[in-house]
């Protein structure tokens, strides 16, 4: 998995070469070794952050963030964790930032819907699948690996509950490694959805 993960983020890096010299960039705060790796064309991986701020008790949380990010070195890439701090989008965290961002008390899950919300509102927020992935895609980062991605949810037929994750994944150029739809939502239906979608699934 992380072979394929290095080898997409490698081919698509090139995209993220001119980031320092494009003005849609100038309010993104990178981390010192993201920064580089992008400027070398070095792999990186991005990292979703509602996991750290929604998914699990402190200091559970910070000790998976630790984790995962480890990992993803260990395998020869840069990790990437994606948040929104005080309305600033950062792309990587120091583990300072990460243990601060796991200590929060007032962030907000940041998909699509809520990312100009939380910008403009100068909020902390973790960003979900969708909203890692919307970063992750103007970062010139091409490779984003995760737990579960939402899904459509029991019921839909009634509640049309259907995560923005799904939608997502078909208009915007990330490729997304994940455990697979979370287990609790209609797995059926999800992968129905993202076909209508045009939304490539493959298992490795």
């Amino acid at each position: 998995m992380w072979e394929l993960c290095k080898l997409g983020s490698a081919k698509f890096a090139r995209y993220g070469s001119s980031l320092r010299h494009s003005r849609k960039f100038h309010n993104f705060t990178y981390s010192r070794g993201v920064k580089e790796a992008i400027a070398n064309g070095e792999p990186v991986v991005a990292l979703e952050s509602t996991i750290i701020t929604h998914g699990m008790p402190y200091p559970a949380n910070i000790q998976m963030a630790r984790k995962v990010e480890s990992i993803v070195r260990r395998e020869g890439a840069v990790p990437a964790t994606i948040a929104i701090v005080k309305g600033n989008i950062h792309v990587g965290l120091s583990d300072e930032e990460l243990e601060s961002l796991a200590e929060c008390q007032d962030a907000i899950k940041v998909s699509r819907a809520e990312m100009s919300y939380a910008l403009g509102r100068k909020m902390n927020g973790g960003t979900t699948v969708a909203g890692t992935m919307i970063i992750a895609n103007r970062a010139g980062i091409k490779v984003f690996v995760t737990g579960g991605i939402g899904g459509v949810h029991r019921g839909a037929n009634i509640s049309m509950d259907i995560s923005a994750d799904l939608t997502e994944l078909g208009r915007t150029p990330v490729m997304v490694v994940s455990a697979g739809v979370k287990s609790i939502l209609d797995i059926g239906l999800t992968l129905e959805y993202l076909e209508t979608q045009g939304v490539c699934v493959t298992t490795l």
